[in-house]
């Protein structure tokens, strides 16, 4: 409790208690590590579509793995098409070199590796950020208010509905869930659409053709 407390000290310059120390220690430390490993975040980084961040290669190993351990965070990650590789935005403020001291204290973990492309608000867990499933590119939500527009200003797809928060309160999870069973439940209809489709399309080609000429 003691090292929390120095790094939010040291995050804020003033004197916090250890009940909020610890809460904004989490906050911080929810953007800067793997939520199956609570290793530190390198790319290639994933998020689930529950808004949950984590290193690629721990969600393979996950996968992997016969006996799978007992963890929230990750049950509901049953194959690759479960997560969306994130595309973003460096931020050139950010030195990776400096961010510790001795000590295991942070220099400054306010100052984050990332940033919203568009509005530069970095992601800390200050702002509310998220992704477009659809493409996997990482925003602030303050840029969709300010900015409206029908592609993605980062790669020019276009933009869908699926909005992904990162991080998200409880409530914010519990949303991302019940979009996560709705896009299941959609894709699942539209693969069950299909498959009728080309079923009725063979039936037709193998059917007989029936004779229209006189004898």
């Amino acid at each position: 409790m003691e090292e929390v407390y120095l790094v939010v000290r040291t995050l804020f310059g003033q004197k916090k208690k250890p009940e909020q120390a610890q809460k904004e220690f989490e906050r911080v430390a929810k953007w800067r590590h793997c939520s199956i490993t609570q290793e530190p975040l390198r790319q290639p980084i994933v998020a689930c579509q529950l808004g949950m961040l984590y290193n690629k290669e721990s969600v393979l190993e996950f996968l992997i793995e016969v006996e799978k351990p007992a963890n929230s965070n990750c049950d509901h990650i049953k194959s690759l098409k479960d997560i969306k590789d994130l595309n973003l935005t460096d931020n050139p403020t950010f030195q990776k070199d400096e961010i510790m001291k001795g000590g295991g204290v942070y220099n400054d973990a306010l100052i984050a590796e990332y940033i919203c492309p568009i509005t530069g608000l970095e992601m800390n867990g200050r702002y509310k950020f998220g992704f477009r499933w659809k493409c996997g590119c990482v925003f602030a939500e303050r840029a969709l208010k300010e900015i409206k527009s029908d592609t993605c200003h980062n790669c020019g797809k276009p933009f869908d509905e699926d909005w992904i928060i990162l991080n998200g309160s409880d409530e914010d999870v519990d949303l991302m869930r019940t979009k996560m069973e709705e896009r299941k439940a959609r894709l699942k209809a539209e693969k069950k659409a299909k498959k009728a489709q080309k079923r009725k399309l063979t039936d037709s080609l193998e059917q007989p053709q029936t004779s229209t000429g006189k004898t």
